[in-house]
C-alpha cells in the first residue's frame, strides 16, 4: 500500500507552480513573450563567464574520475576548505572545512540542518512571510513548523508574537534574509535582538535553541541595505546557503551548511549530516560543480539588473497607488492587494496577462509576490498592463 500522506500531498499542489504552468500554457497562445511572467523565481542573468571558463577547462584538462568521481560524503576536502576561507574573510568567522557540508542547494542543507537538530515532536518557528515549502520541509522530519504573524509595518520581525511563540518545545529557529517574498533584509538591530531573546530563553529552558538562516539570496543586496551575516551575532547558528542566485546555477543545485565553530557539538555536526545523507539518499552533490564553484567563491553573476527592476516596479506601483514596502535586496517584491482577497485579485490580474502569487501561501493574506527576475524589457511593458488592471478594476 503507497503512503497516504505523500498521497495526501498531491491536493496541495504549490500555487507558484500551478501558476507558472498557466503562464507557459498561455504563452504557447499568445507568445511566451507577451504573459508578464512573475511567478517563479527562476534567475533571470547569465552565469559568470568565469564559472564557463572554469567548467571548459577543466574538462579539457582534469581526470575524468576527479571530475565524475563520487566525492567524499561530507564534499570535497579542498572546496569546504576554500569555502570556509571565503566565509572567514568576508564576515569575520573563524570557520574550518571541518565546518562545512557540501549539499544540493539550500533545500539540501535545511533537510540536514533541522534532521541535526530536532527531534519528532519539536516544535521549529519562522516568521510570515515565508516560503512555502518551508512546510514540507519540517513537517516531513517529524518536527513541527510553527509560524510567527507578520509585521507588515516593515517586514522585520514581530517580536512581541514571537517571545511568546518561543515555548520550551521549540528547539530550532528558521529565518530567510533576505526574505523571500517580502524582499526586506533584517537589519543588524534586528538580527541582535532575535539573538538576545533567543540567548535569554535558552538560559531559561536549559537546552539549545538552534538558529538554521536559509541564504540563498545572501549577494541580492541592493545599495545602502545594512544587511548582516546572523551567524556572527549567535553562537548555535546553522548558514544554509546556495549558489542558484548568486551565479545563476539552480539547476546545478549546490549549496552548503556552514556550521559556527561556536556552537554546541560543532565539530560533530558535519559529520552527522553524512550520516543524515544515508537516510535520505542525499551522498553528496556533483564533484564538477563542487570544484566549480570553489574557483569562483568570491564573484557573482551581474545582479545589477534585479535592483534595476524593483526600482521601475516599485516607482510605477506605488504611483498608481500600491502600497509596498521598498525591498532591501532578492528578485522579489510583496505589495499589499488592492482589494482584500488576493486570489480575487490575483485572478483578475491574469486576464492582463500579469501573473502574480497570493500571498496567502506564504503566510499573509491580502498581498502578492511579485518575481521580476525577467528582462528589464519585459518589466517595462508590464507597466502597461498594471495601469489597465488598476483603471478597469479598482
Amino acid at each position: 500500500m503507497i503512503v497516504q500522506k505523500y498521497k495526501d500531498m498531491l491536493q496541495g499542489k504549490s500555487v507558484i507552480r500551478q501558476l507558472s504552468e498557466f503562464a507557459v500554457a498561455r504563452g504557447q497562445e499568445i507568445g511566451y513573450e507577451n504573459v508578464f511572467d512573475f511567478s517563479l523565481g527562476n534567475p533571470s542573468v547569465p552565469v559568470p563567464q568565469a564559472f564557463t571558463d572554469t567548467m571548459i577547462r577543466m574538462l579539457q584538462e582534469k581526470d575524468s574520475m576527479e571530475l565524475h568521481g563520487y566525492s567524499q560524503s561530507l564534499g570535497i576536502p579542498s572546496v569546504r576548505d576554500k569555502v570556509a576561507a571565503s566565509l572567514n574573510k568576508r564576515f569575520g568567522m573563524n570557520y574550518t572545512g571541518n565546518h562545512i557540508f557540501m549539499t544540493t542547494g539550500a533545500a539540501g542543507a535545511i533537510a540536514h540542518a533541522l534532521r541535526c537538530v530536532t527531534q519528532p515532536g519539536d516544535e521549529v518557528l519562522t516568521f510570515a512571510p515565508y516560503f512555502p515549502e518551508y512546510a514540507p520541509y519540517v513537517n516531513l522530519t517529524g518536527a513541527v513548523l510553527k509560524v510567527v504573524p507578520a509585521d507588515t509595518e516593515n517586514f522585520q520581525i514581530n517580536f512581541g508574537a514571537f517571545e511568546e511563540m518561543l515555548t520550551e518545545k521549540v528547539a530550532a529557529v528558521l529565518i530567510n534574509t533576505p526574505n523571500n517574498p517580502s524582499g526586506m533584509v533584517y537589519s543588524t538591530a534586528t538580527v541582535k535582538e532575535l539573538s538576545r531573546i533567543m540567548e535569554e530563553k535558552q538560559r531559561q529552558y536549559g537546552h539549545d535553541i538552534f538558529l538554521i538562516s536559509d541564504e540563498p539570496y545572501r549577494e541580492i543586496v541592493f545599495a545602502g541595505v545594512d544587511a548582516p551575516y546572523p551567524s556572527a551575532f549567535y553562537d548555535n547558528s546553522l548558514s544554509c546557503y546556495s549558489f542558484s542566485k548568486s551565479l545563476s546555477l539552480p539547476g546545478e543545485r549546490i549549496g552548503y551548511i556552514a556550521v559556527n565553530p561556536k556552537c554546541t557539538d560543532a565539530e560533530l555536526i558535519s559529520v552527522m549530516c553524512s550520516q543524515i545523507s544515508r537516510g535520505t539518499g542525499h551522498n553528496c552533490p556533483p564533484s564538477i560543480i563542487q570544484l566549480a564553484v570553489a574557483k569562483v567563491l568570491d564573484l557573482t553573476s551581474d545582479l545589477s539588473v534585479y535592483e534595476r527592476n524593483m526600482n521601475i516596479l516599485y516607482k510605477e506601483l506605488t504611483g498608481l497607488g500600491f502600497e509596498c514596502v521598498r525591498p532591501g535586496g532578492t528578485f522579489y517584491m510583496f505589495p499589499k492587494s488592492p482589494e482584500p482577497d488576493a486570489v480575487a485579485f490575483s485572478g483578475k490580474a491574469k486576464k492582463y496577462d500579469l501573473i502574480l502569487v497570493p500571498g496567502d501561501s506564504f503566510g499573509v493574506e491580502g498581498y502578492f509576490r511579485i518575481a521580476y527576475c525577467i528582462d528589464t524589457e519585459k518589466v517595462e511593458r508590464s507597466l502597461e498592463a498594471f495601469r489597465r488592471l488598476m483603471k478597469e478594476n479598482y
